[in-house]
């Protein structure tokens, strides 16, 4: 199948933002933002779980139940990510590095299965990871997925309303165009928050 001329420039921006991110996260080196490497170690599991102010939302050990003003732990499996129903704490809680990253592992990893996949796959299915190398390797794992999801699309798809039957977002509403614009920018964005976050870890150890 041959890509859409006008999803290049949205997987080019995919590609750089996922690159960007993982190399921030695991190393050995990281775009320093003017274009020279910066060397810098693998997260750690303490700065993956480093809550910065009081009463942040994280990923926790089932067995020890949800965190501050959460009223359930989402996922699968011996962790769970800090969450609860409507209506939402506000203002939103504070969250640390796990919370976004498998925010963002679950997202992709579910619209690719609501894309290209059995389109079955709930929150309720997602492996919560609780340690910072196999987050990484499973947000590879999701963006892999995605990105895999994205190469089977044609012109026809782009402009389909619900093409992603994603049950967690404005999908059903929009063209699938918009959703892969929109997926880019929670990439760029909590990739952004992700970086700033293992700074201030960095910073608070001098």
């Amino acid at each position: 199948m041959t890509t859409p001329s006008r999803l290049y420039p949205l997987l080019e921006q995919f590609d750089f933002a996922r690159e960007r991110l993982t190399n921030r996260m695991a190393g050995p080196v990281m775009d320093s933002g003017d274009g020279t490497d910066t060397k810098v170690g693998p997260m750690t599991d303490e700065e993956y779980l480093w809550e910065p102010v009081p009463d942040c939302w994280s990923v926790r050990r089932r067995v020890n139940g949800p965190g501050p003003q959460a009223t359930l732990l989402a996922g699968t499996g011996d962790w769970g990510r800090d969450a609860a129903s409507y209506p939402h704490p506000w203002p939103p809680p504070f969250t640390t590095i796990a919370w976004r990253l498998s925010h963002l592992s679950e997202m992709l990893t579910l619209r690719a299965d609501h894309t290209a996949g059995a389109h079955a796959l709930t929150r309720d299915d997602y492996p919560v990871i609780g340690d910072a190398a196999g987050a990484v390797t499973d947000f590879d794992a999701g963006a892999a997925a995605w990105r895999k999801a994205l190469l089977r699309v044609d012109d026809e798809a782009l402009d389909t309303v619900g093409h992603c039957t994603y049950p967690h977002g404005s999908d059903s509403e929009e063209p699938f165009i918009d959703i892969v614009w929109w997926v880019n920018q929670e990439l760029l964005h909590h990739g952004a928050e992700i970086a700033l976050l293992r700074d201030l870890y960095r910073a608070r150890q001098h």
